[in-house]
């Protein structure tokens, strides 16, 4: 079993920043990927950012040039780090990993609500 916990989300205004974190109970060292989704009323929950082993990173249209994934694979961190956010940013945001073992590998955070209102 994986605890993943998630920090960082909280209130800001339109065109200020948030980092995101998540730190994982096991190694994310050369796991299969980790990424950030994230859940707005209404809406299905979508893909954010992912990085996959090897390093390869996607990103979702809506946020290519403003959010960056990074992780330490000291302190078993994946972070999320949000710039220029937008009032359509607001979501509850959830950190996953993926260890390979198929559904049985996936693994979710918590939640953390991101909102960007003035």
């Amino acid at each position: 079993q994986v605890q993943l916990v998630e920090s960082g989300g909280g209130l800001v205004q339109p065109g200020g920043s948030l980092r995101l974190s998540c730190t994982a109970s096991r190694s994310i060292f050369n796991i299969a990927a980790v990424g950030w989704y994230r859940q707005a009323p209404g809406m299905q929950r979508e893909l954010v950012a992912v990085r996959a082993r090897g390093g390869s990173t996607n990103y979702a249209d809506s946020v290519k040039g403003r959010f960056t994934i990074s992780g330490d694979i000291v302190t078993n961190t994946v972070y999320l780090q949000m710039n220029n956010l937008l009032p359509e940013d607001t979501a509850v945001y959830y950190c996953n990993a993926d260890y390979g073992l198929g559904s049985g590998g996936l693994y979710w955070g918590q939640g953390t609500q991101v909102t960007v209102s003035s």
